[in-house]
C-alpha cells in the first residue's frame, strides 16, 4: 500500500507583525444621546465607552483590511508575495460569495494565496489566529494573513438603546509565521450554541427581501444575559488557555480581552486575579466595539504606546455572537 506523504511545517509559530486602520470620522457620545434618549455619563457608565469610530463611504471593509495589513507586512518584514494564506474575520461583508479574502489577497499582491473568510464575530480573529497557527505548523503555510474587520455602523440601529452607543467599525491584521521557539500557545475556544439568540442579525435576508421597502438588517444584543455570562464563564475559559500554556497570570505581562464591554473586562481581570503590574487593552473607550477587529486595534494600539513590548507574554481572549468565544497566549512580535 502506497503512504501518504505529509506536508512538514515549523515546530513552532508566532505572530510576527501587527498592523490597524482606524476610520477617520470620530463619533462622541454626545452625537448619539438624543436618538437613544441617553447621556455621556450612562453610556460611560454602562460600557466605558467615551467615543467610537465610524467609516466613511469610501472606508470599505476591503479598504481598511488592505490597509491594516500592509502595516503587518511590512513589520513582519516580508513581502506580499510570501504569504500563502489570507483569513478575514468578519461578520459586515454584505456579499454572500465570494469572501472578500480573495479581492484582499489580489490586491496584496499575493502570490494566488489560500483566501477565505470566516464568521465567528466577535471571536474571529483569535479564532483565525488558531487556524494561521496550525497551517504553519502543519507546513500548509509558510506565512498566513489574519484580518479582522467589521463595518458594525451598516448594521446598527442608531435609535436602539440597547446597541447604538456599543458597535464600531476598523480593522487590524497580523502576519502568522515560522518561529524557533514558541509564540502562540494552544487555542481553548468552543461555543454555547443554546444561547444562540443572544446576539443576532435580527431578521433572515429572506423576510428583508420580502419587505416591502427593504433596509439592511440591524443587529439585536440582550445585553444583561451577555455581561454575565462573559463575566462569569470567560475568565475560565482565560484560565484554561494558560494552564495549556504552561504559564501562571503571574507570568503574564498584557491581557488582550475583546473590547466588548468595559465592566467585563474589570470583572475577568478580578476573577483572574491578574497582577497590578499587567497592562490591559481599554481601547474600547476611544474606539468602541468592533467586533473580530477589536483584539489586533487594542493589541496595536498598545505596541505603538509602548504599553507591550516585543517579547512581552500576552493573554488573548474573544466571545461574541453564537456564543462563540476563543482565547490563546502569544508573545507580542
Amino acid at each position: 500500500m502506497a503512504t501518504i506523504a505529509t506536508e512538514t511545517g515549523s515546530s513552532y509559530s508566532a505572530v510576527l507583525g501587527v498592523g490597524s486602520y482606524r476610520p477617520s470620522r470620530v463619533i462622541p457620545n454626545a452625537e448619539i444621546v438624543d436618538a437613544i434618549d441617553s447621556s455621556d455619563e450612562w453610556i460611560q457608565q454602562r460600557s466605558g465607552i467615551r467615543q467610537r469610530r465610524f467609516a466613511s463611504p469610501e472606508e470599505t471593509v476591503q479598504m481598511m483590511s488592505v490597509a491594516a495589513s500592509r502595516k503587518a507586512i511590512e513589520r513582519a518584514g516580508i513581502a506580499p508575495a510570501q504569504i500563502d494564506c489570507v483569513i478575514v474575520a468578519t461578520v459586515t461583508h454584505l456579499l454572500q460569495t465570494p469572501a472578500i479574502a480573495t479581492a484582499i489577497a489580489y490586491e496584496l499582491g499575493t502570490d494566488q494565496a489560500a483566501a477565505f473568510d470566516i464568521s465567528a464575530a466577535c471571536a474571529g480573529f483569535c479564532h483565525g489566529l488558531a487556524l494561521a497557527d496550525q497551517m504553519v505548523r502543519g507546513g500548509a503555510a509558510h506565512y498566513a494573513l489574519v484580518i479582522g474587520v467589521e463595518r458594525l455602523s451598516d448594521l446598527t440601529d442608531m435609535a436602539d438603546r440597547g446597541t447604538a452607543f456599543i458597535f464600531a467599525d476598523g480593522a487590524g491584521a497580523a502576519i502568522v509565521g515560522p518561529s524557533q521557539t514558541p509564540g502562540i500557545g494552544p487555542v481553548v475556544w468552543g461555543s454555547d450554541g443554546e444561547q444562540f439568540d443572544l446576539i443576532r442579525q435580527k431578521e433572515d435576508w429572506r423576510d428583508i427581501v420580502a419587505m416591502d421597502r427593504p433596509v439592511l438588517p440591524y443587529l439585536t444584543m440582550q445585553g444583561n444575559p451577555v455581561f454575565r455570562w462573559a463575566s462569569f464563564t470567560m475568565a475560565k475559559v482565560a484560565q484554561q488557555a494558560l494552564d495549556k500554556a504552561g504559564i501562571a497570570a503571574d507570568d503574564l505581562d498584557v491581557f488582550v480581552p475583546h473590547q466588548a464591554n468595559m465592566r467585563i473586562i474589570d470583572a475577568m481581570a478580578r476573577a483572574m486575579k491578574l497582577p497590578e503590574r499587567v497592562v490591559i487593552a481599554r481601547d474600547i473607550a476611544e474606539q468602541g466595539n468592533t467586533s473580530a477587529a477589536s483584539i489586533p486595534l487594542a493589541l496595536d494600539r498598545m505596541i505603538d504606546e509602548g504599553q507591550a513590548k516585543s517579547g512581552d507574554i500576552a493573554l488573548l481572549i474573544a466571545f461574541g455572537a453564537g456564543l462563540a468565544y476563543a482565547a490563546q497566549v502569544i508573545a507580542v512580535p
